[in-house]
Protein backbone atom coordinates (compact mmCIF):
# COMPACT_ATOMS: atom_id res chain seq x y z
CA UNK A 1 0.00 0.00 0.00
CA UNK A 2 1.51 3.13 -1.31
CA UNK A 3 1.01 6.03 1.38
CA UNK A 4 0.79 9.66 -0.64
CA UNK A 5 -0.29 13.25 0.71
CA UNK A 6 -2.25 15.58 -2.31
CA UNK A 7 -2.84 18.62 -2.26
CA UNK A 8 -5.83 19.41 -4.38
CA UNK A 9 -5.52 23.35 -5.73
CA UNK A 10 -9.40 23.92 -6.44
CA UNK A 11 -10.12 21.63 -3.58
CA UNK A 12 -13.94 23.72 -3.55
CA UNK A 13 -14.90 22.72 -6.92
CA UNK A 14 -18.00 20.60 -7.54
CA UNK A 15 -16.54 18.92 -10.78
CA UNK A 16 -12.44 17.65 -10.98
CA UNK A 17 -12.07 17.63 -7.03
CA UNK A 18 -14.92 15.30 -6.48
CA UNK A 19 -14.06 13.43 -9.52
CA UNK A 20 -10.80 12.67 -8.09
CA UNK A 21 -11.55 11.74 -4.61
CA UNK A 22 -14.34 9.06 -6.87
CA UNK A 23 -11.65 7.89 -8.65
CA UNK A 24 -9.41 7.71 -5.81
CA UNK A 25 -11.62 5.68 -4.05
CA UNK A 26 -11.73 2.92 -6.32
CA UNK A 27 -7.79 2.30 -6.19
CA UNK A 28 -7.07 -0.48 -3.97
CA UNK A 29 -3.07 0.16 -3.48
CA UNK A 30 -3.39 3.94 -2.47
CA UNK A 31 -3.88 5.47 0.99
CA UNK A 32 -3.05 8.92 2.89
CA UNK A 33 -3.83 12.15 3.29
CA UNK A 34 -5.49 15.12 1.15
CA UNK A 35 -5.84 18.77 1.90
CA UNK A 36 -8.39 20.68 -0.20
CA UNK A 37 -7.48 24.35 -0.86
CA UNK A 38 -9.43 26.58 -2.37
CA UNK A 39 -10.11 30.66 -2.18
CA UNK A 40 -13.29 29.67 -0.94
CA UNK A 41 -12.60 28.47 1.79
CA UNK A 42 -16.50 27.22 2.98
CA UNK A 43 -16.74 25.06 -0.11
CA UNK A 44 -13.26 23.53 0.07
CA UNK A 45 -14.51 22.51 3.90
CA UNK A 46 -17.66 21.66 2.85
CA UNK A 47 -16.22 19.11 0.07
CA UNK A 48 -14.54 17.56 3.33
CA UNK A 49 -17.63 16.19 3.91
CA UNK A 50 -18.32 14.84 0.40
CA UNK A 51 -14.99 13.50 0.17
CA UNK A 52 -15.27 11.77 3.71
CA UNK A 53 -18.74 10.44 2.33
CA UNK A 54 -17.16 8.87 -0.82
CA UNK A 55 -14.59 6.79 0.87
CA UNK A 56 -16.68 5.98 3.47
CA UNK A 57 -19.77 4.72 0.79
CA UNK A 58 -17.46 2.84 -1.12
CA UNK A 59 -15.94 1.05 1.82
CA UNK A 60 -12.75 3.14 2.27
CA UNK A 61 -13.31 4.99 5.03
CA UNK A 62 -9.49 4.93 6.64
CA UNK A 63 -7.92 4.94 3.59
CA UNK A 64 -7.91 8.89 3.20
CA UNK A 65 -7.68 11.99 5.83
CA UNK A 66 -9.25 14.60 4.28
CA UNK A 67 -8.85 18.38 5.66
CA UNK A 68 -8.89 21.50 3.96
CA UNK A 69 -6.84 24.61 4.56
CA UNK A 70 -7.22 28.04 3.82
CA UNK A 71 -3.31 28.88 3.54
CA UNK A 72 -1.74 27.66 0.28
CA UNK A 73 1.41 27.46 1.98
CA UNK A 74 0.16 24.94 4.79
CA UNK A 75 -1.90 23.06 1.87
CA UNK A 76 0.85 22.47 0.01
CA UNK A 77 3.68 21.49 2.94
CA UNK A 78 4.75 18.01 2.26
CA UNK A 79 2.70 16.86 -0.18
CA UNK A 80 3.67 14.28 -2.64
CA UNK A 81 0.79 15.05 -5.16
CA UNK A 82 -0.83 18.66 -6.38
CA UNK A 83 -3.55 18.72 -8.81
CA UNK A 84 -4.78 22.19 -9.86
CA UNK A 85 -8.21 22.58 -11.15
CA UNK A 86 -9.43 25.98 -10.35
CA UNK A 87 -11.95 28.68 -11.95
CA UNK A 88 -9.72 31.87 -12.74
CA UNK A 89 -12.02 34.37 -11.40
CA UNK A 90 -15.54 34.48 -10.99
CA UNK A 91 -17.82 32.73 -13.55
CA UNK A 92 -18.81 36.37 -14.70
CA UNK A 93 -15.59 36.93 -15.83
CA UNK A 94 -16.25 35.10 -18.81
CA UNK A 95 -18.75 37.87 -19.85
CA UNK A 96 -15.87 39.48 -21.36
CA UNK A 97 -14.47 36.78 -22.58
CA UNK A 98 -17.58 34.97 -24.90
CA UNK A 99 -20.13 38.05 -25.04
CA UNK A 100 -18.04 41.00 -26.00
CA UNK A 101 -16.04 39.55 -28.86
CA UNK A 102 -19.25 37.95 -30.16
CA UNK A 103 -20.73 41.45 -30.31
CA UNK A 104 -18.17 42.15 -32.64
CA UNK A 105 -18.71 39.41 -34.26
CA UNK A 106 -16.36 37.05 -33.44
CA UNK A 107 -17.73 33.87 -32.43
CA UNK A 108 -16.36 31.28 -29.95
CA UNK A 109 -17.15 27.35 -29.06
CA UNK A 110 -15.53 27.54 -25.81
CA UNK A 111 -13.37 30.46 -25.46
CA UNK A 112 -10.88 29.18 -22.97
CA UNK A 113 -7.80 28.42 -24.45
CA UNK A 114 -7.24 30.31 -27.65
CA UNK A 115 -9.32 33.14 -29.42
CA UNK A 116 -10.05 36.43 -27.43
CA UNK A 117 -11.50 34.87 -24.38
CA UNK A 118 -8.82 32.47 -24.41
CA UNK A 119 -6.14 35.42 -24.22
CA UNK A 120 -8.01 37.05 -21.95
CA UNK A 121 -8.54 34.33 -19.44
CA UNK A 122 -4.78 33.71 -19.90
CA UNK A 123 -4.25 37.35 -18.87
CA UNK A 124 -6.00 36.87 -15.69
CA UNK A 125 -4.66 33.38 -14.74
CA UNK A 126 -1.08 33.17 -15.38
CA UNK A 127 -0.43 34.75 -12.30
CA UNK A 128 -2.34 32.70 -10.15
CA UNK A 129 0.37 30.01 -11.71
CA UNK A 130 3.36 31.97 -11.41
CA UNK A 131 2.30 32.39 -7.46
CA UNK A 132 1.00 28.59 -7.45
CA UNK A 133 4.77 27.82 -9.05
CA UNK A 134 6.88 29.64 -6.54
CA UNK A 135 5.13 28.28 -3.43
CA UNK A 136 5.56 24.75 -5.03
CA UNK A 137 8.78 25.13 -4.75
CA UNK A 138 9.17 26.67 -1.26
CA UNK A 139 6.46 23.93 -0.08
CA UNK A 140 6.75 21.10 -1.71
CA UNK A 141 9.70 21.69 -4.42
CA UNK A 142 9.61 17.48 -5.37
CA UNK A 143 5.96 17.28 -5.07
CA UNK A 144 4.87 15.87 -9.05
CA UNK A 145 1.48 18.08 -9.84
CA UNK A 146 -0.96 17.73 -12.35
CA UNK A 147 -2.98 20.50 -14.34
CA UNK A 148 -6.18 20.70 -15.18
CA UNK A 149 -6.62 24.16 -15.29
CA UNK A 150 -7.27 25.88 -19.16
CA UNK A 151 -5.95 27.25 -20.98
CA UNK A 152 -3.70 24.35 -20.09
CA UNK A 153 -0.68 25.17 -22.39
CA UNK A 154 -0.11 28.48 -20.59
CA UNK A 155 -1.06 27.97 -17.25
CA UNK A 156 1.13 24.28 -17.32
CA UNK A 157 4.15 27.25 -19.09
CA UNK A 158 3.44 29.60 -16.07
CA UNK A 159 4.70 26.82 -13.27
CA UNK A 160 7.42 26.45 -15.33
CA UNK A 161 8.17 30.01 -15.87
CA UNK A 162 7.90 30.27 -12.09
CA UNK A 163 9.97 27.12 -10.69
CA UNK A 164 12.23 26.07 -13.85
CA UNK A 165 12.66 22.47 -11.96
CA UNK A 166 9.35 21.97 -11.63
CA UNK A 167 7.80 18.20 -12.00
CA UNK A 168 4.72 19.29 -14.10
CA UNK A 169 2.44 17.66 -16.64
CA UNK A 170 -1.30 19.48 -18.08
CA UNK A 171 -3.43 16.60 -18.25
CA UNK A 172 -6.35 16.40 -20.98
CA UNK A 173 -9.22 14.24 -21.75
CA UNK A 174 -9.98 15.35 -25.19
CA UNK A 175 -7.75 12.92 -27.37
CA UNK A 176 -9.95 10.22 -25.61
CA UNK A 177 -12.48 11.20 -27.71
CA UNK A 178 -11.12 10.90 -30.71
CA UNK A 179 -9.88 7.29 -29.19
CA UNK A 180 -13.78 6.99 -28.19
CA UNK A 181 -14.73 7.57 -31.54
CA UNK A 182 -12.23 5.25 -33.78
CA UNK A 183 -13.32 2.34 -31.02
CA UNK A 184 -16.98 2.25 -32.44
CA UNK A 185 -15.51 2.76 -35.80
CA UNK A 186 -13.56 -0.90 -34.95
CA UNK A 187 -16.64 -2.21 -33.97
CA UNK A 188 -17.81 -1.40 -37.77
CA UNK A 189 -14.74 -2.26 -39.98
CA UNK A 190 -14.42 -5.37 -38.22
CA UNK A 191 -17.28 -6.62 -37.01
CA UNK A 192 -16.67 -6.97 -33.51
CA UNK A 193 -17.55 -6.01 -29.62
CA UNK A 194 -16.88 -2.02 -29.21
CA UNK A 195 -13.12 -2.17 -27.69
CA UNK A 196 -12.04 -0.07 -24.59
CA UNK A 197 -11.07 2.92 -25.78
CA UNK A 198 -7.64 2.70 -24.04
CA UNK A 199 -7.25 -0.29 -26.84
CA UNK A 200 -6.70 2.34 -29.56
CA UNK A 201 -3.57 3.60 -30.23
CA UNK A 202 -3.03 6.84 -31.27
CA UNK A 203 0.44 8.92 -32.97
CA UNK A 204 -0.61 12.51 -31.59
CA UNK A 205 1.20 15.76 -31.66
CA UNK A 206 0.46 19.60 -30.87
CA UNK A 207 -0.61 21.94 -28.71
CA UNK A 208 -3.47 21.46 -26.21
CA UNK A 209 -6.82 21.10 -27.54
CA UNK A 210 -5.19 21.73 -31.48
CA UNK A 211 -3.72 17.73 -31.58
CA UNK A 212 -3.29 15.58 -34.41
CA UNK A 213 -3.12 12.15 -35.19
CA UNK A 214 -0.81 10.60 -38.03
CA UNK A 215 -1.28 7.36 -36.87
CA UNK A 216 -3.86 5.13 -35.58
CA UNK A 217 -4.18 1.20 -34.80
CA UNK A 218 -6.22 -0.98 -33.20
CA UNK A 219 -4.38 -4.50 -31.94
CA UNK A 220 -1.70 -3.73 -34.55
CA UNK A 221 -4.44 -3.27 -37.17
CA UNK A 222 -3.68 0.07 -38.79
CA UNK A 223 -7.08 2.39 -39.05
CA UNK A 224 -5.59 5.42 -41.22
CA UNK A 225 -6.69 3.42 -44.37
CA UNK A 226 -10.47 3.05 -43.12
CA UNK A 227 -10.29 6.55 -41.89
CA UNK A 228 -9.28 7.73 -45.22
CA UNK A 229 -11.69 5.69 -46.76
CA UNK A 230 -14.36 7.54 -44.57
CA UNK A 231 -13.40 11.16 -45.78
CA UNK A 232 -14.24 9.92 -49.36
CA UNK A 233 -17.60 8.87 -48.77
CA UNK A 234 -19.73 12.36 -49.40
CA UNK A 235 -22.18 11.11 -47.19
CA UNK A 236 -20.10 12.07 -43.71
CA UNK A 237 -19.89 15.48 -44.95
CA UNK A 238 -23.47 16.12 -45.43
CA UNK A 239 -25.21 19.62 -43.86
CA UNK A 240 -25.86 18.57 -40.68
CA UNK A 241 -27.53 21.47 -39.78
CA UNK A 242 -30.57 20.08 -38.34
CA UNK A 243 -28.58 18.15 -36.08
CA UNK A 244 -26.91 20.96 -34.76
CA UNK A 245 -30.66 22.80 -34.11
CA UNK A 246 -31.34 19.49 -32.22
CA UNK A 247 -28.52 19.78 -30.07
CA UNK A 248 -28.96 23.50 -28.84
CA UNK A 249 -32.44 22.51 -27.88
CA UNK A 250 -31.26 19.71 -25.88
CA UNK A 251 -28.68 21.62 -24.57
CA UNK A 252 -26.07 19.02 -25.29
CA UNK A 253 -23.28 21.63 -25.95
CA UNK A 254 -20.52 19.16 -25.56
CA UNK A 255 -21.68 16.48 -28.05
CA UNK A 256 -19.66 16.40 -31.69
CA UNK A 257 -19.02 13.62 -34.50
CA UNK A 258 -15.66 14.55 -35.38
CA UNK A 259 -16.66 16.04 -38.66
CA UNK A 260 -14.13 18.99 -38.15
CA UNK A 261 -11.29 16.10 -37.22
CA UNK A 262 -12.09 14.15 -40.18
CA UNK A 263 -12.33 17.53 -41.73
CA UNK A 264 -8.77 17.92 -41.32
CA UNK A 265 -7.65 14.87 -42.86
CA UNK A 266 -9.90 15.32 -45.42
CA UNK A 267 -8.22 18.82 -46.01
CA UNK A 268 -4.73 18.44 -44.70
CA UNK A 269 -3.92 14.56 -44.13
CA UNK A 270 -4.26 14.70 -40.40
CA UNK A 271 -6.96 13.77 -37.96
CA UNK A 272 -7.79 15.90 -35.41
CA UNK A 273 -7.34 14.85 -32.16
CA UNK A 274 -9.17 16.67 -29.84
CA UNK A 275 -13.23 17.86 -30.01
CA UNK A 276 -14.98 19.72 -32.99
CA UNK A 277 -15.56 22.57 -30.31
CA UNK A 278 -11.77 23.13 -29.55
CA UNK A 279 -10.66 22.52 -33.24
CA UNK A 280 -12.59 25.12 -34.77
CA UNK A 281 -11.01 28.05 -32.12
CA UNK A 282 -7.75 27.65 -33.60
CA UNK A 283 -8.64 28.37 -37.45
CA UNK A 284 -10.32 31.07 -39.13
CA UNK A 285 -13.05 28.79 -41.35
CA UNK A 286 -15.45 26.92 -38.64
CA UNK A 287 -16.39 29.93 -37.21
CA UNK A 288 -16.98 32.47 -39.90
CA UNK A 289 -20.93 32.34 -39.22
CA UNK A 290 -22.63 30.84 -36.91
CA UNK A 291 -24.27 28.96 -40.15
CA UNK A 292 -21.32 27.09 -41.26
CA UNK A 293 -20.20 25.77 -37.59
CA UNK A 294 -23.99 24.15 -37.45
CA UNK A 295 -23.13 22.61 -40.85
CA UNK A 296 -20.63 20.61 -39.16
CA UNK A 297 -23.15 19.87 -36.50
CA UNK A 298 -21.58 21.64 -34.11
CA UNK A 299 -22.82 24.77 -31.26
CA UNK A 300 -21.06 27.12 -29.04
CA UNK A 301 -21.74 26.71 -25.35
CA UNK A 302 -23.28 29.98 -24.16
CA UNK A 303 -22.38 32.31 -21.55
CA UNK A 304 -25.80 32.44 -20.13
CA UNK A 305 -25.64 28.26 -19.50
CA UNK A 306 -22.15 28.95 -17.99
CA UNK A 307 -23.54 31.33 -15.25
CA UNK A 308 -26.20 28.80 -14.39
CA UNK A 309 -24.27 25.68 -14.47
CA UNK A 310 -21.86 27.46 -11.86
CA UNK A 311 -24.81 28.49 -9.70
CA UNK A 312 -26.18 24.57 -10.06
CA UNK A 313 -23.00 23.03 -9.23
CA UNK A 314 -22.58 25.42 -5.93
CA UNK A 315 -25.46 24.48 -4.56
CA UNK A 316 -25.40 20.75 -5.43
CA UNK A 317 -25.88 17.82 -3.51
CA UNK A 318 -24.97 14.85 -3.91
CA UNK A 319 -26.77 11.33 -3.67
CA UNK A 320 -25.22 8.18 -2.89
CA UNK A 321 -25.01 7.05 -5.76
CA UNK A 322 -23.18 9.82 -7.46
CA UNK A 323 -20.22 8.96 -5.18
CA UNK A 324 -20.07 5.40 -5.96
CA UNK A 325 -16.89 4.75 -7.95
CA UNK A 326 -16.87 3.83 -11.21
CA UNK A 327 -14.86 3.37 -14.27
CA UNK A 328 -14.04 6.77 -15.93
CA UNK A 329 -12.10 7.86 -18.87
CA UNK A 330 -9.94 10.08 -16.74
CA UNK A 331 -6.53 9.40 -15.69
CA UNK A 332 -5.51 11.53 -12.83
CA UNK A 333 -5.67 8.62 -10.34
CA UNK A 334 -3.56 6.19 -13.18
CA UNK A 335 -1.11 8.63 -13.19
CA UNK A 336 -0.93 9.24 -9.57
CA UNK A 337 -0.41 5.22 -9.33
CA UNK A 338 2.15 5.58 -11.96
CA UNK A 339 4.36 7.98 -10.64
CA UNK A 340 4.29 6.28 -7.38
CA UNK A 341 5.56 2.97 -9.05
CA UNK A 342 2.15 0.71 -9.39
CA UNK A 343 2.50 0.61 -13.19
CA UNK A 344 3.74 2.11 -16.38
CA UNK A 345 1.22 4.07 -17.83
CA UNK A 346 1.32 5.31 -22.10
CA UNK A 347 -0.73 8.14 -22.45
CA UNK A 348 -0.96 11.77 -23.66
CA UNK A 349 0.90 14.48 -21.67
CA UNK A 350 1.30 18.44 -21.54
CA UNK A 351 5.25 18.83 -21.05
CA UNK A 352 8.03 20.92 -22.06
CA UNK A 353 9.46 20.04 -25.61
CA UNK A 354 12.56 18.30 -25.24
CA UNK A 355 12.78 17.73 -28.91
CA UNK A 356 9.45 14.89 -28.68
CA UNK A 357 7.79 17.35 -31.21
CA UNK A 358 10.53 18.55 -33.65
CA UNK A 359 8.49 21.08 -35.58
CA UNK A 360 7.56 23.13 -32.31
CA UNK A 361 9.95 25.25 -30.24
CA UNK A 362 12.15 24.01 -27.52
CA UNK A 363 10.80 24.80 -23.91
CA UNK A 364 7.02 25.13 -25.30
CA UNK A 365 4.61 23.15 -23.70
CA UNK A 366 3.55 20.40 -26.11
CA UNK A 367 0.75 17.54 -26.44
CA UNK A 368 2.32 14.21 -27.14
CA UNK A 369 2.34 10.80 -26.10
CA UNK A 370 4.40 9.76 -23.18
CA UNK A 371 5.74 6.63 -20.45
CA UNK A 372 4.76 7.93 -17.11
CA UNK A 373 6.28 5.42 -14.54
CA UNK A 374 7.96 5.41 -11.02
CA UNK A 375 8.87 9.71 -10.02
CA UNK A 376 9.37 9.84 -14.35
CA UNK A 377 7.43 10.80 -17.01
CA UNK A 378 9.33 10.35 -20.58
CA UNK A 379 7.78 11.81 -23.60
CA UNK A 380 7.98 9.68 -26.93
CA UNK A 381 8.93 10.95 -30.05
CA UNK A 382 6.04 11.86 -31.90
CA UNK A 383 5.47 11.11 -35.91
CA UNK A 384 5.94 14.54 -37.96
CA UNK A 385 2.04 15.56 -39.26
CA UNK A 386 1.51 16.88 -43.11
CA UNK A 387 3.27 20.35 -43.48
CA UNK A 388 0.21 22.48 -43.47
CA UNK A 389 -0.54 20.62 -40.04
CA UNK A 390 3.01 21.81 -38.80
CA UNK A 391 2.19 25.22 -40.02
CA UNK A 392 -1.06 25.82 -38.26
CA UNK A 393 0.51 24.86 -35.35
CA UNK A 394 3.60 26.69 -35.29
CA UNK A 395 1.11 30.07 -35.98
CA UNK A 396 -0.44 28.86 -32.53
CA UNK A 397 2.46 28.04 -30.27
CA UNK A 398 3.92 31.50 -31.26
CA UNK A 399 0.53 33.47 -30.23
CA UNK A 400 1.06 31.51 -26.96
CA UNK A 401 4.51 32.57 -27.02
CA UNK A 402 3.62 35.95 -27.15
CA UNK A 403 0.96 36.19 -24.86
CA UNK A 404 3.28 34.08 -22.04
CA UNK A 405 5.52 36.67 -22.20
CA UNK A 406 3.39 39.80 -22.45
CA UNK A 407 1.83 38.33 -19.04
CA UNK A 408 4.99 37.32 -17.57
CA UNK A 409 6.13 41.24 -18.01
CA UNK A 410 2.83 43.00 -17.50
CA UNK A 411 2.47 44.05 -21.04
CA UNK A 412 -0.45 45.39 -22.70
CA UNK A 413 0.83 46.05 -25.84
CA UNK A 414 2.37 43.03 -26.49
CA UNK A 415 -0.47 41.17 -25.12
CA UNK A 416 -2.36 43.27 -28.40
CA UNK A 417 0.21 41.72 -30.34
CA UNK A 418 -0.63 38.66 -29.65
CA UNK A 419 -4.51 39.25 -29.43
CA UNK A 420 -4.26 40.34 -33.28
CA UNK A 421 -2.37 37.44 -34.62
CA UNK A 422 -4.81 35.07 -33.06
CA UNK A 423 -6.53 32.85 -35.78
CA UNK A 424 -9.84 33.69 -35.10
CA UNK A 425 -8.80 37.55 -35.21
CA UNK A 426 -10.07 38.92 -38.67
CA UNK A 427 -11.63 41.77 -37.72
CA UNK A 428 -10.80 45.36 -39.43
CA UNK A 429 -7.47 46.51 -37.76
CA UNK A 430 -9.40 49.29 -36.18
CA UNK A 431 -12.45 47.28 -34.68
CA UNK A 432 -9.94 44.27 -33.71
CA UNK A 433 -8.25 47.68 -31.20
CA UNK A 434 -11.80 48.91 -29.63
CA UNK A 435 -12.61 45.20 -28.86
CA UNK A 436 -8.93 45.03 -27.47
CA UNK A 437 -9.38 47.89 -25.60
CA UNK A 438 -12.68 47.26 -24.23
CA UNK A 439 -12.13 43.86 -23.06
CA UNK A 440 -8.93 45.49 -21.43
CA UNK A 441 -11.00 48.21 -19.32
CA UNK A 442 -13.51 45.47 -18.52
CA UNK A 443 -10.46 43.21 -17.46
CA UNK A 444 -8.86 45.54 -15.29
CA UNK A 445 -12.14 46.39 -13.30
CA UNK A 446 -12.73 42.99 -12.50
CA UNK A 447 -12.18 41.78 -8.89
Amino acid sequence: MTNVNICIIGGGGRAWAITFMRDLAGAEDVQGKICLYDIDAEAASNNVEVGNRIFRLNGKADRFHITSSSSLAQALEGSDLVVISIEPGKTSYRYNDLILPEQYGVLQTVGDTTGPGGIFRARRALPMFFDIGKAIERYCPDAWVINYTNPMTLCTAALYEAFPAIKAMGCCHEVFHIQTFLAKKVSTWFGVETPNRREIAVDISGVNHFTFATKASWKGKDLMGHVAALCDDPDIFADTTEKAKKRLEAEKWFECDHTIALDFYRNFGALGAAGDRHLAEFVPWYLSEEKELHSFGVIRTPYAWREREAVRKREKLFTDDELISKETNEEGVDILRSLMGARTLYTNINVPNQGQVPYLPLGHIVESNGFISHNNIKPSLASLPPLAIQTLERHVAEVQELTLKAVLQKDDKLLLEAFLNDPLMRLPLSQAKALFKEMLANAQGQK
